[in-house]
């Protein structure tokens, strides 16, 4: 018995979401957490914070406008981190504009999901990102 590695298969990954909007906060918790552990922030500057912290993410689910810090911000800053760096990014927002695209692939983005979006677009997503 012991610790289980990071490269288990067995362990559960774990995934940031962070969304100002507690609604879509709830509904996201809600339709990962069936296989995934959720770590919630609701705004950029704890999600920093428990990004860095333990356990690793091993996805982050970042809306675009957060008060504060925002979650293009918070992608550039978690991917300067060693242990953050290959983390991939899924990024939440209402902004759909060709250049909002390009500036969160330019962050990181793995994905990028616009609201109103459909659970299972999401689960799609976030399967493909995560490797599962």
């Amino acid at each position: 018995m012991g610790v289980q590695m990071s490269g288990s298969p067995n362990r559960r990954k774990t995934i940031l979401i962070a969304e100002d909007d507690k609604a879509i906060r709830t509904l996201l918790e809600r339709a990962l957490s069936q296989e995934y552990d959720i770590v919630l922030a609701e705004d950029g500057t704890s999600a920093l914070k428990k990004a860095a912290g333990a356990p690793r993410p091993d996805l982050l689910m970042l809306d675009v406008m957060m008060p504060g810090v925002d979650g293009l911000s918070v992608a550039t800053r978690a991917k300067a981190l060693p242990q953050l760096k290959k983390v991939p990014v899924i990024f939440i927002t209402a902004r759909t504009q060709p250049m909002d695209v390009v500036k969160g692939i330019n962050a990181g983005a793995r994905h990028y999901i616009t609201k109103p979006f459909k659970i299972a677009e999401v689960l799609t997503k976030v399967k493909k990102a995560i490797g599962d």
